[in-house]
C-alpha cells in the first residue's frame, strides 16, 4: 500500500552497536544550544549513601528536547489513566528528582 501523498515513510533500523538498558536515574545539563541527559543507575551502598553510576548520556537540540517532553507527557497521561496516578517521593526544598 502506498502512502498517502505528502507523507513520508518511516522505516526503524537499529544499528549494529544498539543496546537496551535500565535507567532509574537521569540527570540533566542544559545549555543554548542543546539538553544533555545522562543515565545511570542509583545503587544504595549503605543507609546513608547512594551511588550512581553513569552509563549513557544523550545530546538533543531543544526541539527534539520539546518533542520528548510532549511524547512523555502524552504516554504518562495514558498510563496513569489505566494503572493510576504516579505519585513521586517527597522531596527537600531545592532537593532535584532524579
Amino acid at each position: 500500500m502506498t502512502p498517502p501523498q505528502g507523507q513520508t515513510k518511516l522505516q526503524l533500523a537499529n544499528t549494529q552497536d544498539y543496546r537496551e538498558r535500565y535507567a532509574n536515574s537521569v540527570q540533566m545539563r542544559v545549555s543554548l544550544w542543546d539538553f544533555f541527559l545522562l543515565f545511570g543507575t542509583v545503587n544504595q551502598t549503605a543507609p546513608d549513601a547512594v551511588t550512581i553510576q553513569n552509563f549513557q548520556g544523550v545530546y538533543l537540540s531543544p526541539p527534539q528536547a520539546k518533542a520528548l517532553s510532549n511524547l512523555l507527557q502524552q504516554n504518562l497521561k495514558q498510563y496513569e489513566a489505566a494503572f493510576g496516578e504516579i505519585h513521586l517521593e517527597a522531596q527537600s526544598p531545592g532537593e532535584i528528582i532524579q
